[in-house]
């Protein structure tokens, strides 16, 4: 259950605050006794919070409304609401559970206000979208082919070519011809080191904290090229291609040099080959249409195919120094080693890449049951702040999947959304795990970068209202919300509207099965001109947010989404 903060409870009449709070405390004294597993618990009937005594191990259930319910009108407590009643109810039950001693089935908690939801019509008329700017093929190259993510892989991967283009015209003359392997080696391991952090939680936490610092009184234009920071993967992307290049590079003098007579051992060139195949197939299972085609085979080779390439890498250069540190008047080869700038830098990114799973923890979740096509599932193992997301995995060397968490009022614990959207989601509905494997930390996402502006439109469809929810609850802001989904009420719950609510009491709350499928672009422009707002973020599948993007950024609205660049 979720409420409002800015309204006053309406006490029971002759109720001082003093008997609130020591109802209140009542409900901490039902918790006493562990179990094994989370019992059963409800929510519902306004501010009733029902705990049987003697329930077996269940996710908690919604009370059901009609399938033709499309509003509600209830009575919503605020304390439940300031102290994260829902989460901290299941929570607490697990850890310290129901006194049987105690002959108190329920327990109330009173101070309560009245709340009023139905689902919104579409507006009749609206404003007439304005006429997009440029012509349409500028238009296309500038938002879609070549939009931020892609300005920032070229920046990358042109600056690195024009690098590698400069030391071959260099050394165009040198025997052995080019420059030297050592030289190549280090921009290879300089573009993994660089693709690698753009990867890493703690890098990209740190400059999303940075960039939010960014104050509201610079000019719009400079906010706006700022939020646009979560295009960051461009730079992951293009130093990974680069370092396929330059290795390829490396390659070809190794087997120059080796027919030449000038590097005989075959080891060294066998490991080379065997890791430019590997570095060029992950390139490949990354491209977006074969990575879209089959998600599972890309993330298991790019985890696999990229710690198997850093070891290759690691014997590489080994192998390499052995035959240096064999030379006349050669160094010890603990002194060649320590002098290759690739062994350092392979240093750094051996450390990040065993840094989250080193943070690898099979954590407890309770999960709470919202309808048959969604789940709530809440934690309690660490506190996240606002707009941060967590890859969870029912066993740690399979499919990990993404979710954005939503903070408890109070900080306690934190919860994500889970909706059905293929057999893994339908799993976690139908059979509800107890248990997740978490790595890593929580991590930043597109919505973070909302900070940077005063007022923004915030555009969702179905269960993209749960990354919305961390935003709105953890890091208010003024904001007007559009959500279009099938049956809000029966399949998300009064809470989460009551979340929506409680962030824009004038959100847009569409049911498509009563209204259909509303127009998103008209909707989008008519809340941005109505509101005044400095930005639009869009929560959706893939073609509604890309469309919504491009619609209001080729008119010259500010506008983000999520890119699915990983």
């Amino acid at each position: 259950m979720s409420t409002t903060r800015n309204r006053s409870p309406d006490l029971e009449d002759g109720e001082e605050k003093d008997d609130v709070e020591a109802k209140r405390d009542s409900v901490e004294s039902l918790y006493s006794r562990p179990v094994d597993q989370p019992p059963n618990v409800r929510f519902g009937g306004g501010s009733k919070l029902e705990v049987p005594s003697q329930q077996p191990a269940q996710p908690a259930q919604p009370a059901q409304p009609s399938p033709t319910t499309d509003s509600f009108d209830s009575v919503i407590s605020t304390s439940a609401d300031y102290n994260g009643q829902v989460g901290r109810a299941l929570i607490r039950q697990s850890l310290g559970a129901y006194d049987d001693n105690n002959d108190k089935s329920q327990a109330t908690l009173v101070g309560s206000y009245h709340l009023k939801w139905q689902s919104a019509n579409p507006p009749s008329e609206l404003a007439q979208l304005p006429p997009k700017r440029a012509i349409p093929a500028f238009r296309r190259l500038r938002h879609r082919l070549f939009n931020a993510y892609q300005r920032l892989f070229s920046l990358v991967f042109v600056g690195n070519m024009a690098a590698l283009i400069a030391v071959l015209i260099k050394h165009r003359h040198a025997k052995p011809f080019g420059p030297s392997l050592s030289h190549v080696a280090t921009a290879t391991a300089a573009n993994i080191t660089a693709a690698i952090l753009m990867r890493q939680e703690y890098v990209i936490n740190s400059l999303y904290t940075v960039l939010c610092w960014t104050p509201h009184r610079l000019p719009l234009r400079i906010r706006r090229a700022v939020a646009k920071f979560y295009h960051f993967g461009g730079v992951h992307s293009g130093s990974a291609v680069s370092a396929t290049v330059w290795f390829t590079l490396y390659v070809g003098l190794l087997t120059k040099q080796h027919t030449d007579g000038d590097f005989g051992n075959t080891a060294v060139i066998c490991i080379a080959y065997v890791l430019v195949a590997l570095l060029i197939l992950i390139c490949i299972f990354a491209i977006p249409k074969l990575r879209f085609a089959s998600h599972n085979t890309f993330e298991a080779f790019h985890r696999y195919g990229g710690w198997l390439a850093v070891a290759l890498f690691w014997l590489e250069i080994m192998l390499v120094a052995v035959v240096q540190a064999e030379g006349p008047d050669a160094d010890a080869l603990g002194l060649v080693v320590v002098k290759t700038p690739s062994f350092w830098l392979l240093l750094v990114v051996t450390f990040f890449i065993i840094l989250p799973w080193a943070r690898l923890r099979r954590v407890q979740a309770w999960p709470e049951i919202l309808s048959d096509r969604a789940v709530r599932v809440h934690f309690n193992y660490t506190r996240v702040g606002a707009v941060l997301g967590i890859r969870i995995a029912n066993s740690p060397l399979h499919e990990w999947h993404p979710f954005a968490t939503i903070p408890e009022a109070d900080g306690s614990s934190f919860s994500i959304i889970i909706s059905d959207a293929g057999d893994w989601t339908k799993k976690q509905i139908t059979k509800p795990a107890y248990h997740y494997w978490i790595r890593g930390i929580p991590i930043s996402g597109v919505l973070r970068m909302a900070c940077v502006f005063r007022r923004v439109i915030v555009v969702t469809t179905g269960s993209g209202i749960g990354p919305c929810m961390s935003l709105l609850i953890a890091h208010p802001l003024p904001c007007r919300i559009l959500w279009s989904t099938p049956n809000p009420l029966q399949i998300y719950g009064e809470g989460i509207i009551q979340a929506v609510m409680k962030a824009d009491q004038e959100a847009m709350i569409i049911n498509t099965k009563t209204s259909g499928r509303p127009d998103m672009v008209a909707l989008t422009y008519h809340l941005y001109q109505q509101s005044q707002a400095e930005a639009v973020f869009v929560i959706s599948n893939i073609s509604l947010t890309r469309k919504v993007v491009y619609a209001m950024e080729s008119r010259g609205i500010p506008a983000y989404g999520p890119i699915w660049d990983s």
